[in-house]
């Protein structure tokens, strides 16, 4: 009876562990496709969204270096953006989008908040913009129960006018004041808080179905598109040596500055002289050596007798 139980237990040890490994495997993480991306993390603004009594106060939320759930830094200024909220409904849709004023005329979308209502039932997700997080890039709440939120009361309500920020480029809150840009490690730790409780995931399918029926458009900035696009296709730089050959001819080297000393031979006149004596002639040769500086110079002299 022992042994059964001991391998009763085995068997459903074993088979919890298969279930665990199945499991694992269905899970998927989904990150944003660019370092932009990384700088506002959508599961945190969703938080904000919730707890939010109007889109006035999320606008302050989102902004307020406090909460530090926005780090963009969109034109490399070392300084974090400023993100206004506009929003666009359609009956029973609404779709809250965050923007960066980049210029005059110049906006960047970062993310839209979609909102509809079917009866009783109310479906809501974040959308990443395209450029910034990656094709269908979306945060959902994980249980549908979303109008217990202060937030969906305040939009829902009747006579309900759509929400439109009235800060623009150049022209921000008094409570506002730009703050540094920090890194990316930084960063996560201040987000951590936003991500104890499970209840945003990120998902590459759409909840809203009927987000089509609002006209919008979104807002690319050229200095944002530039950005993505470097960064991705970035090329490698190689570094290449060369090397100069360069023939140089053997020649003769030449002294310089020798002195040469010029040494002159002095002539020597050969005199002969001949007496006459008779019929016979005795000739005789003498021969004398004479040196001239280094030189020896031998002279030859011949003498004539006649007998």
């Amino acid at each position: 009876m022992k042994n059964r139980t001991i391998m009763l237990s085995g068997f459903i040890v074993m088979i919890l562990f298969a279930l665990n490994i199945f499991a694992q495997d269905d899970v998927t993480i989904i990150t944003p496709s660019t370092e932009i991306g990384e700088q506002l993390d959508l599961q945190a603004v969703s938080e904000l969204f919730k707890d939010a009594e109007n889109l006035e106060e999320f606008e302050r939320a989102l902004n307020d270096p406090d909460n530090g759930v926005n780090n963009l830094d969109l034109d490399e200024d070392g300084h974090v953006d400023f993100i206004r909220v506009v929003e666009e409904m359609s009956g029973d849709v609404h779709v809250i989008i965050l923007q960066v004023p980049l210029g005059e005329d110049d906006f960047q979308d970062i993310a839209t908040i979609e909102i509809e209502k079917s009866g009783d039932n109310y479906n809501m997700q974040v959308r990443g913009n395209e450029v910034i997080y990656g094709v269908d890039y979306y945060v959902v709440p994980t249980y549908v129960h979303i109008y217990t939120w202060p937030i969906i009361g305040w939009i829902y309500r009747p006579l309900y006018r759509p929400y439109r920020s009235i800060y623009y480029f150049g022209y921000y809150p008094r409570w506002w004041r730009p703050y540094p840009h920090v890194t990316i490690n930084v960063y996560h730790t201040r987000i951590v808080r936003y991500r104890r409780a499970p209840v945003f995931t990120v998902t590459r399918v759409s909840r809203v179905r009927a987000v089509n029926r609002v006209h919008y458009k979104p807002r690319s900035s050229t200095v944002v598109t530039k950005r993505v696009t470097v960064r991705k296709t970035r090329p490698v730089r190689r570094s290449t040596t060369v090397t100069k050959t360069t023939t140089v001819k053997k020649s003769t080297p030449v002294k310089r500055n020798v002195k040469v000393k010029k040494v002159t031979t002095p002539k020597i006149k050969s005199s002969t002289r001949v007496r006459k004596t008779g019929s016979v002639k005795t000739v005789k040769k003498t021969t004398v050596k004479r040196t001239s500086g280094n030189k020896s110079v031998k002279v030859t002299r011949t003498r004539v007798r006649k007998k």
